[in-house]
């Protein structure tokens, strides 16, 4: 039996710790890139009502002429946002024709609240968590 155990081959100590330091490596290497992905993705959702919010406030301005007695509340009503949407998001815009259209989380956010992602219509380019958070990333990673 004592002759048995001798000749059986396994994994040293040392090539299980080189297996277990490569995957932690590579872990932390995975991980960030995943959660940038997941915040990117997170963000579309307020960036998608934002782009529904300005097409309706476009409507109204050009049925109207003008938005100045319509706000965010009958605008939210017109677009007929989901509900997870409307629970993830608080919706608030600027100006008067708009300037600005601002999401920000509640805390049924999985992320949490206070999270805020904007138009701004002079740029025509969207702002704030999940979309210039990934360029001082890149920053980061060059420096």
């Amino acid at each position: 039996m004592l002759k048995k155990l001798q000749n059986q081959k396994g994994f040293s100590l040392i090539e299980l710790l080189v297996v277990v330091v490569i995957i932690a490596i590579l872990a932390a290497i995975a991980v960030p890139i995943y959660m940038s992905y997941v915040r990117q993705a997170r963000s579309t959702e307020a960036q998608s009502a934002i782009a529904a919010l300005r097409q309706t406030y476009r409507v109204y301005y050009q049925t109207y002429g003008s938005t100045t007695d319509y706000d965010v509340e009958a605008a939210l009503k017109d677009t007929n946002l989901g509900n997870r949407t409307e629970k993830n998001w608080e919706f608030e815009v600027v100006g008067n024709p708009p300037k600005k259209y601002m999401a920000t989380s509640t805390t049924d956010f999985p992320e949490g609240e206070g999270k805020q992602v904007w138009y701004d219509v002079e740029d025509a380019a969207y702002h704030g968590y999940g979309i210039d958070d990934e360029d001082s990333e890149e920053e980061e990673l060059l420096d």
